[in-house]
């Protein structure tokens, strides 16, 4: 292992480690704890094998054990919140809207379509680096995917004038594949 192979899977790892986390100072941090366990444990890594997958191997395990350690940590609901927030227009609106339902899926659909959709990873590659079977990894992600078409169904609408609606009257929009 030499350094340029480290560092051409930092994107990719920023990447991951961004939308598992859901906070990007959690996820340099994540990332800064990766590299480390990798530099104290880069013995263990057997030359010829996929760098790659191991190094999401760390972080992932990295994160179920930061998971494990810290304090349950109160859940803000922000559909309940939505009233009193101001809503931002924008092209980025639908981008929140992905982020905010991919947080919502459990942590081992999530961390499947992360490494599957994201990454680009095959099925035997995501259960290595999960350690579960490739059943599993095909199963969980089956379930993220329409777990997250049902939070994106269900996410707060832009609201616009219909062609027949009277001006000034919004009319909520729905989204469509």
């Amino acid at each position: 292992m030499n350094r340029t192979q480290v560092v051409e899977q930092l994107p990719a790892l920023r990447r991951y480690a961004r939308v598992l986390t859901g906070d990007a100072w959690a996820a340099d941090d994540l990332v800064q704890d990766t590299l480390e366990r990798a530099c104290s444990k880069w013995l263990l890594w057997r030359t010829g094998s996929d760098l790659r997958a191991w190094l999401f191997t760390l972080m992932h395990n990295l994160y179920l054990n930061q998971l494990r350690t810290q304090p349950p940590q109160p859940h803000l609901d922000v559909d309940e919140l939505h009233d009193s927030l101001q809503a931002s227009a924008g092209l980025g609106d639908d981008a929140l809207d992905l982020e905010r339902c991919l947080q919502r899926l459990p942590p081992e659909q999530r961390a499947v379509l992360l490494l599957v959709t994201l990454e680009d990873m095959d099925y035997g590659d995501t259960a290595r680096i999960l350690g579960i079977p490739v059943g599993t990894v095909m199963s969980r992600l089956s379930r993220a995917r329409s777990r997250l078409r049902l939070l994106m169904e269900r996410a707060p609408a832009t609201t616009a004038p219909a062609p027949d609606a009277p001006t000034g009257q919004p009319t909520a929009l729905r989204r469509l594949k």
